[in-house]
């Protein structure tokens, strides 16, 4: 190797400066996360982040977001418009300055807006930067005010096409995505309103209306005037509830605050916290403050009525929280997010507001309704007693260190390197395709835990019972982080967790049960993004000595199209059996009828394989889900299921 210095100049003309949104341009990730699915409805966010930040202000109280049939979406708020004046500095329309300059907008000036979320103001101009086509028009002053702009660069210079009415002002912006940036630009229904209808419960004076105009023509109108308390009632829809929902607001050190709360007959906590309606999933200061008043002030409340026995089991803030759905909103004039993806909030002086408010408000509560109060402390007595008998059963499957193999399960195939950085594991539906998987895999990085039939429930079980499982023991074991209140995602022996079962009915329940374990459990993996979903293929096809692998229909005609069989090989037509001269196609019902060959070049080979990275955009929308499907009650699963059966593929019966 030669190691001799280049003679390549390196000076001032190596420097590239990117001007105006270009830098946005040539790092979308930077501003908008991803350019997959993910990052495109993210523009929808942050376009309706400008709207609610004129709600908050007290100036919009409509909202409305359409997704046009030409694939582009606007959104119209009756908010003050954005101003249409020349800057004074930019000597240009100030709404050129908005959809032009990253961080330039009224966000930055407090008496324009007191609170604001977004993306530090830069949210409508990554949006422009990011489209390939983009119009905006405002309302304000009597007067109509348009300007176009193509991938970010002015079209024209902002001109008046009308007159508004009286009381008319607004701002609509639509945009049609760029195709040379995103992966997909074709925006899903559910995914814009899982997120509206959140912003609808998190602002009650606001309604907001979602139109679809391609096939279908879907609608849907959110305006909740009980705001969170309704949010926490639609949460624990498919839950029984205890008691009447607790809804505690007010303003301490110039913080307001709101929370709802209530307990359920489950065993699980689901807590939700919002900053300036960014759900902070991270928690922070607010969240550790609402904790803290509650584990206090119940423990207190207790103690003074005496119902708790002396003598009996002290209760800890975990018992508090079992089977407590909560949402808890502020608003913050200057928060301090911790990183850039503002899910941690980080304001100390807003820990101790939400401290003291709920410490007053609950206190209150309890003195006024003390058959609450006494239904809350049975419900958290009872927890305490599962936790202790829980105890013995956590010890036997936490360990000391992610190094410590002492009390791996038997049936766990592990790898040969310890760095977890380095290392995954395969939890495979079955002993036959975990055998497959045992000879198939690198033995070098890649573990294999075959799990024998479906695991338990946890939606319905207490953590005795759920400890009390094998195969979940097998899982807690092997990853060797803990469970629950003691997991320590830093202590995981594998960097990505990969879940393989079978492409059929089974399969699929098998895979909601462990994601389900993993969400109520071990939710820092996924939010960690490291848990996985793997993609064995679903047919081989084979002419001659040539071999091609299928994951769904389409890719299988596409292929068969390649092989110029089955006509033009249109994916959307259906298979004609006759035109398979020399080809043959096998359906795999299982990965227990591939040889480990096969599974490794198909399922296993980071080169060649593909996995599906679990993510959650939402947490209170998988809390949902995960208690729809996996909960007691049987007809809102079969609405969930009816109304989404469109969307599954290669689906066995």
């Amino acid at each position: 190797m030669d190691n001799k210095k280049s003679n390549t100049e390196y000076n001032a003309r190596n420097i590239n400066v990117l001007k105006g949104l270009d830098a946005v341009r040539k790092r979308p990730a930077m501003y908008i996360g991803d350019v997959s699915s993910r990052g495109l409805h993210h523009l929808v966010n942050e376009v309706v982040d400008n709207s609610i930040d004129e709600s908050l202000a007290g100036f919009c109280d409509k909202i409305e977001i359409t997704i046009r049939e030409d694939g582009s979406v606007t959104v119209q708020d009756n908010g003050r418009g954005i101003p249409v004046d020349i800057h004074p500095e930019e000597k240009r329309s100030a709404l050129e300055v908005v959809m032009t300059v990253l961080h330039a907008g009224g966000k930055f000036d407090k008496n324009s807006y007191k609170v604001s979320g977004g993306l530090h103001g830069v949210g409508v101009s990554v949006v422009n930067a990011l489209a390939e086509w983009l119009k905006a028009e405002v309302k304000r002053d009597g007067k109509i005010y348009f300007q176009e702009f193509r991938k970010g660069v002015p079209v024209a210079k902002v001109k008046e096409i009308g007159k508004a009415g009286k009381n008319e002002s607004g701002t609509k912006i639509t945009f049609f995505p760029d195709p040379e940036i995103f992966n997909t630009t074709e925006f899903k229904f559910s995914t814009i309103a899982e997120r509206m209808r959140e912003l609808a419960y998190l602002n009650k004076t606001i309604t907001i209306i979602i139109k679809d105009e391609r096939n279908g023509g879907e609608e849907e109108t959110y305006h909740f005037k009980g705001g969170l308390v309704e949010f926490v009632q639609y949460l624990d829809e498919n839950r029984q509830p205890l008691h009447k929902t607790i809804y505690i607001e007010g303003i301490k050190d110039n913080t307001p605050v709101e929370i709802a709360f209530q307990y359920t007959d489950r065993y699980t906590e689901n807590i939700f916290s919002y900053v300036n309606n960014i759900n902070t999933t991270e928690g922070g200061t607010h969240l550790s403050g609402f904790k803290t008043a509650l584990t206090r002030t119940l423990n207190n409340y207790a103690y003074k009525n005496k119902l708790i026995k002396e003598g009996k089991i002290n209760l800890t803030g975990e018992d508090f929280r079992e089977g407590l759905t909560a949402v808890l909103s502020v608003k913050v004039a200057e928060p301090q997010f911790e990183g850039q993806t503002k899910t941690k909030l980080g304001n100390s002086e807003t820990r101790s507001a939400v401290e003291m408010l709920v410490g007053e408000k609950l206190t209150d509560f309890l003195e006024e309704n003390p058959s609450i109060g006494k239904i809350i402390i049975e419900k958290c007595s009872r927890a305490a007693e599962a936790r202790e008998a829980a105890r013995k059963a956590r010890d036997l499957t936490r360990r000391k260190n992610a190094l410590d193999t002492m009390h791996l399960p038997g049936k766990l195939a592990d790898c040969s390197i310890t760095d977890p950085e380095h290392c995954e594991i395969y939890i495979v539906e079955g002993d036959s395709a975990g055998g497959s998987a045992k000879q198939g895999r690198d033995r070098k990085f890649q573990a294999i835990l075959p799990l024998k039939g479906k695991i338990l429930n946890v939606e319905k079980a207490k953590i005795n019972k759920i400890l009390e499982n094998n195969e979940i023991k097998a899982i807690i074991s092997a990853i060797g982080a803990g469970i629950g209140v003691d997991f320590n995602e830093e202590k995981a022996r594998y960097g990505k967790i990969i879940l393989m079962t079978d492409a059929d009915v089974d399969g699929s329940h098998i895979r909601t049960l462990l994601l389900t374990f993993l969400y109520r459990y071990m939710q820092e993996l996924i939010t960690a993004g490291k848990v996985y979903i793997a993609q064995p293929p679903l047919y081989k096809i084979k002419k001659g000595k040539e071999e091609f692998y299928a994951f769904d229909e389409k890719e299988r005609n596409e292929i068969l199209k390649r092989l110029k069989v089955n006509g033009k090989g249109n994916s959307k037509e259906p298979l004609d059996e006759k035109n398979l001269k020399g080809v043959s196609i096998s359906r795999y019902k299982g990965l227990g009828e591939m040889n480990p060959e096969q599974l490794w070049q198909t399922t296993m080979n980071p080169e060649t394989r593909t996995v599906l990275q679990v993510m959650i955009e939402s947490a209170a929308a998988a809390d949902k889900i995960f208690e729809t499907l996996m909960g007691d009650d049987v007809e809102p699963r079969r609405e969930f299921i009816e109304k989404n059966a469109k969307y599954v593929k290669n689906l066995d019966i």
